[in-house]
């Protein structure tokens, strides 16, 4: 179950400015039962995916950490 925030933004028509609805959205296409109007919205940041496991720490990389550890050890 996903937790939801508080409050939901609102989602209203670009022409008469009536509410069509709350919620979150990627892409959603709503006309308005006011005016008519076919309304297109895109969200603006889309929720960022999950982050990865970092990666393997390739040979060179591995040579440079060991460096620079020695370098500080002494």
């Amino acid at each position: 179950m996903q937790n939801y925030p508080q409050t939901l933004p609102e989602i209203r028509c670009g022409a008469c400015s009536r509410k069509l609805g709350t919620g979150q959205f990627t892409l959603l296409q709503i006309k308005c039962p006011r005016c008519g109007t076919l309304n297109h919205l895109r969200a603006t940041c889309p929720q960022p995916e999950r982050p990865r496991a970092p990666s393997a720490i390739t040979d060179n990389e591995q040579q440079i950490h060991s460096k620079a550890s020695a370098s500080v050890r002494g």
